[in-house]
């Protein structure tokens, strides 16, 4: 059987992804001197009032590489095998973690892939990585099954201010807009693992109608969209991007995730984003 191994930078509930038989790793929180994981220590809402409190940004770091140790040798002892799911290598250093403490046992029964985003699209891509593992599928054919939907993914989101996503360093192709926050809505996007723009607008409602627009133009026509939608202290216009969302697709159940400390110190609080896979590889 392959076991997959997530962390908590895909959004879904740490409680949900142990349930469906996914091993959960946590991203590393530091305010000052104290160090915390964001599985089992500092959920979001508890992270958003230490944030406001803080003089200074807090630092993030990924799952260091003996947290992996003792998950492959559970897996490889049980005759297992193991795929694991990271978070974009340009923005988080889980990739290169859980590469390192691969290097330990020298086999291709643990594989790694980089799926070049984050938050709702990474976890639309681990659940599906769970369900094609559920079926019986050989590594190869999952390991190709999951690089190919995570270049066909779709994402967007809308942050109020780029200061956190400058000062995390994590602004990537969105950096020329700085200086110039004060005359535009940005809607960014994440393009080959990094943040990017993808369009400019004069006000925050005029970002969500073209938001809407976006995704709805993107999976009309697609049986499978796995759409999702995330958030941060923001549920309010995550109920209304779904709503209006499920009213044009004439779909139900989007599901709606709370993005996990470890985001919301790159991105800020009130962040919203949506994620879909289109039926092709994307050309933004």
């Amino acid at each position: 059987m392959i076991k997959i191994i997530a962390d908590t930078t895909c959004g879904i509930p740490v409680a949900t992804l142990k349930a469906a038989g996914i091993e959960v790793l946590p991203q590393i929180i530091t305010f000052g001197n104290d160090s915390y994981r964001d599985d089992t220590e500092l959920d979001t809402a508890t992270f958003l009032s230490k944030l406001r409190k803080a003089k200074e940004l807090p630092k993030t770091a990924a799952p260091p590489h003996s947290l992996y140790t003792p998950i492959y040798e559970k897996i490889l002892n049980a005759g297992d095998s193991a795929l694991v799911i990271t978070p974009s290598a340009e923005v988080s250093g889980t990739y290169r973690s859980a590469m390192i403490a691969a290097k330990e046992f020298d086999t291709d029964r643990i594989q790694i892939v980089d799926t070049r985003t984050i938050a709702g699209g990474l976890g639309s891509i681990v659940l599906q990585a769970q369900k094609w593992s559920n079926e019986g599928i050989g590594m190869e054919e999952l390991v190709g099954k999951v690089q190919s939907m995570l270049k066909r993914e779709y994402a967007f989101f809308i942050v109020p201010t780029l200061d956190y996503l400058l000062k995390g360093g994590r602004i990537g192709g969105a950096a020329k807009l700085v200086g110039t926050l004060l005359k535009i809505v940005p809607i960014l996007t994440v393009d080959d693992g990094k943040v990017a723009t993808f369009e400019k607008v004069r006000t925050l409602r005029q970002a969500k109608k073209r938001f809407i627009n976006l995704i709805v133009e993107a999976c009309k026509n697609n049986p499978d969209p796995h759409l999702s939608i995330s958030h941060c202290d923001n549920i309010k216009g995550a109920r209304e991007l779904k709503s209006a969302v499920e009213k044009q697709l004439r779909i139900k159940d989007i599901p709606i995730y709370l993005v996990p400390p470890a985001i919301v110190v790159h991105a800020g609080p009130d962040l919203l984003s949506m994620s879909c896979f289109l039926t092709q590889e994307k050309h933004l």
